[in-house]
């Protein structure tokens, strides 16, 4: 333990020792007991030779400079600080603060606050930029300080010195709200939060006693953050309006409604949108990117979310505004690579999963630059020594852009071929893929997996270049990271279509065992992936393979997820069990490699009466080809719940799950004439002719198909009225035979 006397200089030697050295913050965190005194100085200073409040404050500010700086860049120092409870002791001391208190005083110990809470952030996560490069070994510490940071009673705490007319305090706690902020609920009590005196004043009714309806209540829909922020954007500080940009950008992140009130603005004012998109036009590049990303923000709350949602024109031409200002950026020569690494993840969240403002960033040019961008800082031979030396801030660079470039390419062809033929990206990409920085071997896993998409591709740059085996080879190691296995198991979906090339040689290399391994692990995802993969590779499959597959997984695997509460699972699952039951022999192996047939059944009824549609859609097209094959559908008629889910179907269900339903009842009554008893029984029959009533009107007028069809118990598919109708055919003429069959006997 080193012996310090705490003074002012002596505490100044050690904030300068420490700043930017992560071995001394280290060696320091390593010294418990003068952490501690530190710590303690924040409340509880000891005594000056001169006696004076002005160097006991002087105490109290320098050892809040330490306690942040050694908030970041060593887990030994953080961890130091949580054990000694730093958080609390910061928060108490700033409860403690009088109005009078020097402003240099109340901004030290906000931009330690600031900084412990957003060092505890990232220990938690998730990232709000990329990957990090490790899991935190303080995660755990951290998670317990971070919700302490945001129980309602310490958000009384800091929230209130955003009023703070000293704008490095305000701007300390603006930071905090854009730094600590990482999930729903904490965004809620964010939101939700405001002034104990307005609090106060709520909870009284007109006669001080009475209470008003909470529901009511202006603090229940979350203005009063909203309200402040946006008035602190108008003062003349680039810092402040920096940091609050920033903060609103991560408050109003998947909240619509926060986003909405942003995006107007009364009458006669300016709305936080148009501020933030008049900002970023701006000549300091922070105050650019923070006002593109909180424009970025409010425009993707306020748009769905679904790719292919009509959009505004007023919501395109923000869009296209916020891709110049970013595009400047990102070509720009004087910006540093930290710049650059926002402006590419500011693109990414403005074109993530939506096709028309992809469509945008391609026609303005953002693709092409940031393509030039990584191809500019991606060497053409690699070696072992340079990827050693390359700084990490050139390793988020590329990891920011590739993540961008996978956005932009994952809907469109031409898009991806644009990647591959005219930009030539998949070089830097296959490089990529072997990168020390996980950040950077995940989105190279996401470019590859969107261009695998692209049929073209997938037969052409991803087989000619090697990039499909080089995403496998990453595939089959054991010890990858778990993301970056999630998306490289994503390509291999892709890959073993039976339109891939690459399909026979994964085959041939083990594909099959290994995904056994990740349908084995405890990772839904990486399940989820191994199902779809598998169904990809059975579709149209030989009998071997199909053979193959199942046996590989194993018909206790199988049953076992049939039975998943995932129901994603469920579904992929029984749409394997649909590709190996495609035509009669493949019937025969379903069964033959499930062994028992009534739990198949039992499972399919289960499956049939599911409240996730998709999963009932499976169940049925399942039942259906099972129906394919005379000799199984005794066991079908025969089932006690089989044919009422059945009937369930064909009168509640979407069309999309009505057309293998009467496919299925079509080929039991045309197979099996001994299934009229059963069917007419679960009322299937009389089901048939209710669907086929008043279908000449119906079916010959657009407008009352729309309005009426299924609403008068009439079938508006034309598709499923032909199947029904054959159907009932079939039963009629069962009907008739057994009626002679009945008659001649008692003749």
């Amino acid at each position: 333990m080193t012996v310090v006397q705490v003074s002012v200089p002596a505490l100044k030697a050690i904030k300068n020792s420490v700043i930017g050295n992560r071995t001394a913050k280290a060696a320091l965190g390593r010294d418990e007991a003068l952490v501690e005194r530190i710590i303690e100085c924040l409340n509880d200073p000891p005594p000056t030779p001169d006696g004076s409040d002005a160097s006991k404050t002087s105490i109290r500010i320098e050892a809040a400079h330490i306690v942040a700086s050694l908030s970041y860049g060593s887990s030994d120092a953080l961890r130091s600080l949580l054990q000694l409870n730093a958080p609390r002791v910061l928060l108490y001391a700033i409860s403690t603060l009088q109005p009078s208190a020097q402003p240099s005083l109340k901004a030290a110990f906000a931009r330690a606050l600031r900084a412990l809470s957003a060092a505890v952030a990232d220990a938690v996560g998730p990232s709000q930029w990329g990957l990090p490069p490790t899991v935190s070994d303080v995660r755990a510490e951290a998670k317990v300080a971070l919700e302490y940071l945001f129980q309602p009673e310490i958000l009384d705490v800091y929230i209130p010195l955003l009023l703070d007319p000293a704008p490095p305090v305000s701007t300390a706690i603006a930071q905090l709200l854009s730094a600590a902020v990482r999930d729903a609920e904490h965004r809620a009590r964010v939101h939700e939060w405001c002034p104990p005196a307005e609090r106060t004043r709520e909870a009284k009714g007109k006669r001080g006693w009475e209470r008003r309806d909470p529901t009511t209540s202006p603090s229940r829909h979350g203005g009063w953050i909203t309200r402040t922020l946006s008035a602190l954007l108008h003062r003349k500080d680039v810092k402040l309006q920096e940091a609050v940009l920033s903060a609103l950008a991560n408050l109003v992140r998947d909240s619509d409604s926060q986003a909405r009130r942003l995006a107007r603005a009364p009458p006669g004012t300016e709305s936080v949108l148009s501020t933030a998109l008049t900002l970023a036009k701006s000549r300091n590049t922070h105050l650019q990117l923070a006002a593109s990303h909180c424009a970025t923000s409010i425009l993707r709350a306020c748009v769905q979310s679904y790719h292919d949602s009509p959009i505004l024109h007023s919501d395109q031409a923000t869009a296209i505004t916020i891709m110049h200002v970013l595009n400047r950026i990102i070509e720009s020569e004087d910006a540093d690579y930290q710049a650059k690494t926002k402006a590419c993840f500011i693109l990414y969240s403005l074109v993530s999963d939506n096709r028309l403002f992809c469509q945008l960033a391609f026609e303005r040019n953002s693709l092409a630059k940031v393509a030039n961008l990584i191809n500019s800082i991606t060497p053409a031979e690699k070696s072992l020594e340079s990827e050693e030396d390359e700084p990490e801030s050139v390793c988020r660079l590329r990891e920011a852009a590739l993540t961008a470039v996978a956005a932009i390419a994952l809907f469109d062809t031409d898009i991806r071929t644009a990647v591959t033929d005219e930009l030539r990206l998949v070089p830097a990409i296959q490089a990529s893929l072997s990168n020390r920085y996980v950040g950077v071997r995940y989105a190279a896993c996401q470019c590859a997996r969107a261009l695998s998409r692209a049929v073209s591709a997938l037969r052409t740059n991803i087989v000619d270049t090697g990039l499909g085996l080089a995403v496998f080879q990453l595939f089959l190691k054991t010890d990858e990271d778990r993301q970056v296995m999630h998306a490289a198991s994503a390509v291999i979906c892709n890959v073993v279509t039976n339109f891939s090339p690459l399909r026979t040689t994964l085959l041939e290399q083990g594909v099959i065992q290994r995904l056994v391994q990740l349908l084995r692990s405890d990772d839904i995802e990486l399940k989820l992936n191994a199902l779809w993969a598998y169904k990809n590779l059975l579709y149209k499959a030989s009998p071997e393979l199909k053979r193959e597959v199942m046996g590989a997984i194993g018909c206790s695997e199988m049953s076992n997820l049939l039975l998943e509460s995932d129901t994603r699972l469920q579904e992929q699952v029984l749409h394997i069990l649909r590709h190996v039951a495609d035509g009669v022999d493949g019937v025969e192996l379903l069964f033959a490699e499930m062994g028992d047939s009534e739990m198949l059944l039992d499972s399919l009824a289960k499956c049939m009466e599911a409240e996730n549609e998709d999963v009932v859609l499976q169940a049925v097209f399942v039942l259906a080809n099972v129906a394919n094959s005379v000799a199984h559908q005794t066991s079908i008629l025969s089932h006690p719940k089989i044919l009422g889910r059945l009937r369930d179907c064909l009168v509640d269900a979407k069309v999309e799950i009505r057309r293998p339903a009467v496919s299925c009842v079509l080929e039991l009554a045309r197979q099996n004439p001994r299934s009229f008893r059963e069917l007419h029984e679960a009322g299937i029959d009389a089901t048939l002719r209710h669907m086929l009533e008043h279908t000449s009107h119906v079916a010959s007028s657009p407008t009352l198909r729309f309005a009426a069809g299924r609403q008068m118990g009439a079938e508006d598919d034309m598709e499923v009225q032909e199947k029904a109708r054959q159907a009932l055919h079939w039963l009629e003429q069962a009907q008739l035979a057994r009626e002679s069959v009945v008659s001649e006997m008692d003749l």
